[in-house]
């Protein structure tokens, strides 16, 4: 029998996670920031604030470090503060995805807009794959076609899109759970076109792109037909159809 005024275990765990937030904001907002200073902030006693930083320096959300003091130093250890790590400030809201937006319109307009704009703005999608291409090629020219999909997942994984790959009828899907464009792919689909080309080269056969999250779905997907045994230095002479549908799911 649970005790009166016992919460839930995910409860529990909900307002731990929303108080260790409320500390982390407050040394955005503020500052690199003592406990005391945090405590005071948030209402929290000095246990509780400590309990919490302790968390967020495994995490990597902050660090701790020595405060500077300037003019002349009192007696005694200064006192440690903590700030925020690159791993915490990118946990915030960043406006990085509206500056890609603006350049990608930038790039746009500069073309003279229209057709000749979304082929700029193509061209800038594909010469961003570049480096990766190469990067996934070697990785691929090194595993069995039959292993390529899986192979591609994890290393698209280690980019950042979850990615995982499974058995389907008549070949396989990719799936990405994530993806760190994709706001800005609502917007300019060129770049799922470009990865979805990309993928075609790399495992040399053509595949289709079914879903994608910047189109509103939970998962970007690929599907990628069972093929006979062929070179991931293939590179189709055209851009199939699939691939120029990516972005925006087939009717």
């Amino acid at each position: 029998m649970k005790n009166v005024g016992e919460a839930p275990q995910e409860e529990l765990a909900t307002g731990e996670r929303s108080t260790r937030n409320r500390i982390a904001r407050s040394v955005l907002d503020h500052g690199p920031s003592t406990v005391a200073e945090l405590a005071g902030r948030l209402g929290l006693t000095h246990a509780a604030v400590r309990r919490h930083l302790d968390a967020l320096v495994a995490d990597d959300v902050v660090a701790p470090r020595e405060q500077r003091v300037y003019g002349t130093r009192t007696r005694g250890r200064p006192a440690k503060v903590f700030a925020l790590t690159d791993c915490g400030r990118d946990a915030f809201d960043q406006s990085y995805d509206k500056l890609a937006a603006e350049a990608l319109h930038w790039i746009s307009q500069s073309a003279g807009g229209g057709e000749l704009g979304e082929a700029a703005v193509s061209a800038f999608a594909r010469a961003r794959l570049a480096a990766t291409a190469e990067k996934y090629r070697e990785q691929l020219t090194a595993v069995a076609p039959e292993q390529r999909a899986e192979t591609l997942a994890r290393a698209l994984t280690a980019d950042g899109y979850a990615a995982t790959a499974r058995s389907a009828p008549v070949g396989e899907q990719l799936c990405q759970h994530h993806c760190p464009v994709a706001h800005v792919a609502e917007q300019f689909p060129q770049l799922c076109e470009a990865e979805t080309e990309l993928f075609s080269r790399l495992l040399g056969t053509h595949v289709q792109r079914l879903a994608t999250i910047a189109h509103g779905d939970g998962v970007c997907t690929t599907f990628i037909p069972r093929a006979e045994t062929v070179s991931p230095q293939h590179q189709p002479k055209t851009t199939t159809a699939s691939a120029s549908t990516a972005g925006r799911n087939p009717a």
